[in-house]
Parts: structure tokens; sequence; C-alpha cells
């Protein structure tokens, strides 16, 4: 089998490549977009049809979803499987979803319910996965007594949201007082309702409308089968600058009481007694922070509702301790005490953190649990394998 992977550099695109290349799958690599990420849709057309001349293929793949592919591979009568790892993602409200060439698989089932009726034969839902074999060529053996590289009592690994959220970057606001404290309470509301969505239908349309006028890159598609005002505007804007808030508070409250450590290139201003170092790298120092921390804290962005984010299932793959909030997922893949623990609301994390810090034989089991668990049913090799059997049942 041939297969056209299309890169533009995903953190998860070296994994996918090493189970292609495990299973046998001949991998032509299409990552001009790696480099030159300004390069035009025309130019990227033609960069791919040059190598699928040189190089047939069975299908094209991507992780997350390109409407030039789908329009491309719709042209010629080939497959384009898509792999979706983010959320939101607009492009899915492009018309060229709706092509009969597209295998899109999505990680957010509540994203899965959205969008399957646009094309019932060609979405499907798949969660996430880890490479415990990965974090196993760089971590010690699980057996040996190694001091941990990183030693902190909680760490979170991951972006604030500030600099991804237009409604805290632009400074003054430039909606109006009416309309900031709309905003205000909306994100408040959504951040006292635990496993709710109540961004997406709550703002009115007059709102809506103010929003876009204030903010002149108000994002938009070229052929979107329907109006996104209310999708982008729930979760570019209000997601992004809710997600910042719950991890602030999340990570402020907790340092009141406890010794936590956020590894970031975030801006930090609006933490207290949290100690803040800087970004990591994925592929290598992440894994040690994470096997070596008592407690590893998952916050979800708002904009996944239901799915578990990459953070979950890599934490456990590396060994880790996790403690996250509820996805309404979770149960369906791990039990909860057992695998993973997670939290309802602040009061009930505190108290779990002061729990588990005291209690370091029944963290370590659950950790060791989880990485069980991961390493035998939820590898990506394990998801390669679910979706070329969907491919080519």
């Amino acid at each position: 089998m041939n297969v056209l992977f299309y890169r533009y550099g995903s953190i998860c695109e070296p994994d996918i490549l090493e189970v292609f290349d495990r299973m046998g799958i001949i991998t032509h690599e299409a990552s001009l977009e790696i480099t030159c990420k300004d390069t035009s849709a025309e130019e990227k057309l033609h960069y791919v049809s040059d190598i699928l001349c040189k190089h047939p293929v069975d299908f094209i793949f991507s992780i997350n979803y390109f409407p030039f592919l789908s329009a491309l591979c719709e042209r010629i009568g080939m497959l384009y499987v898509c792999l979706s790892v983010d959320c939101p993602v607009l492009e899915f409200f492009s018309r060229t979803i709706r092509n009969r060439c597209n295998r899109i698989f999505l990680f957010d089932y509540a994203q899965h319910e959205t969008f399957y009726p646009e094309n019932p034969e060609g979405i499907f839902y798949l969660p996430l996965a880890t490479n415990t074999d990965r974090w196993n060529s760089i971590l010690p053996p699980l057996s040996e007594d190694t001091p941990p590289v990183y030693r902190d009592d909680i760490s979170f690994v991951g972006s604030l949201y500030h600099e991804k959220s237009p409604l805290s970057l632009l400074k003054p606001s430039p909606l109006s007082e009416f309309g900031t404290g709309y905003m205000d309470g909306l994100i408040e509301a959504q951040l006292k309702v635990s496993g709710m969505e109540l961004l997406m239908n709550a703002p009115s349309s007059q709102w809506i409308t103010e929003l876009k006028q204030s903010f002149s890159a108000f994002p938009s598609l070229a052929d979107p089968f329907t109006d996104t005002d209310r999708y982008v505007a729930a979760n570019c804007y209000l997601g992004m600058r809710a997600a910042e808030a719950e991890r602030v508070r999340t990570l402020n409250a907790l340092a009141e009481h406890f010794s936590v450590t956020l590894y970031t290139r975030s801006d930090t201003s609006l933490l207290r007694r949290v100690n803040c170092r800087g970004g990591v790298t994925t592929h290598s120092e992440m894994p040690h922070i994470f096997r070596g921390s008592k407690i590893n804290l998952n916050i979800t962005m708002r904009p996944i509702q239901t799915g578990l984010p990459l953070r979950v299932w890599d934490v456990l793959g590396c060994g880790g301790f996790l403690l996250t909030n509820y996805q309404a997922e979770i149960p369906e893949y791990f039990e909860l005490g057992k695998d993973l623990d997670c939290y309802e609301n602040l009061p009930d994390l505190l108290s779990k953190v002061q729990y588990y810090l005291t209690h370091e034989d029944i963290r370590q089991e659950i950790a060791a649990n989880g990485y069980r668990k991961v390493a035998q049913l939820h590898t990506w090799t394990h998801r390669i394998a679910s979706m070329l059997r969907i491919l080519f049942p």
C-alpha cells in the first residue's frame, strides 16, 4: 500500500509515520508547508499534484483537514483520509466536507455528531492515542528505581491560551461596555457549570454581530455550507477566553495550598505563587515531566466538548499519574480511581490533590494501571489499525 502523507508539522505526524512504516505502508511525504507556511492553495495544489504524478498512491492522508486536498481527491477519484487531532476546526464547515472521497476521523464525539450528517458515509469517530514505544525509548524502564529528571508535586504542561485568545490580546477591548460585560457574564456562567457546554447557544445574535464587526480578522470560509459566525464566536473567541480564565484560576487556586509548576510559553503575569518555567520539547523533555511529577494536571479546553485531548493519552503513556477535569468520554476508556482520576470543580480538585499527595502507594498503583491500559489498548498502532479496517473492510 502506498500513501501520500501531507505534512504541516503536527506533533502527531512522527508517530503516524512510524506506524505506517511498521505496517509496511510505503509513505511519500509532502512537507512543503512545514517550512513554507505562507504558500498559497494553488501552489500547494501544484506541489501535491507533482508528487502524485511521480508516485502513484492509494490515498492521501493528513493530520487535520485540508479542503484543497479533498477537492483534489474528489477531482481525480482518490480517497482522502484525515485524522483530526484539534478542536475547534473551522475547515470542517467547508462544502468540500461533503465530498465522496472523504474519510474523516474525529476524536470528539460531540464534534462527530455535528458534522456526521453532512457526510454519513465519510465521517467517523476515532479517539486519539499515544506512542508508548516512543516514550519507553526515552524514559528508563518503569521497573527501575531511577531518580526522575523532574520532581514536581503538581505539574501542568501547556498553553494558558492568552496568546490564542483575540478577546485577551486586543487591549483596550473593541467591544462596547455592554458587549464586554455580556461576554464576561457568559464566560462566568460557563466556568460555573461542569460537564455542560453553554457557549455555543448562549450568545445572542446581536452580540455575535457586534463581535464580528469589532474584529476585522474574524475568521470565515470562502465556501461554507452554513453560517459559521456562531461557531467562530463560541469557540475561537469565547472558548479561548474561557480556557485562559479557567487555567489561570485553577493554577492560582492550587498554588495557594500546594507546590505547582507550570511549563509554558504563555504570558504568566496573571499567576501567583506558581513556579513558572518556560516551554519544553514535546518528544524529549515532556515525557520526563509526566513520569517525574507526582500529579499531572489536565485542564481540557472548552471547545473540546466530550473527547479526550492528547495530553490525557500521553501522560498515561509515559507512566504518569493523571488528575483531569471530567470529560463525558472518559468512562468509555478508563475506570475512575483505577486508571486515572477526575475532578468536578475546584473544591473537589483541592481535596483530591491533598489525598493523592499523601497516598503515594495508591497514586503509583493508579499510574501503573493507566499505563498498562493505554499500552494494551490505546496506542497509535491500535488506532491506525482501526482506521484501516474502516477504509478497507
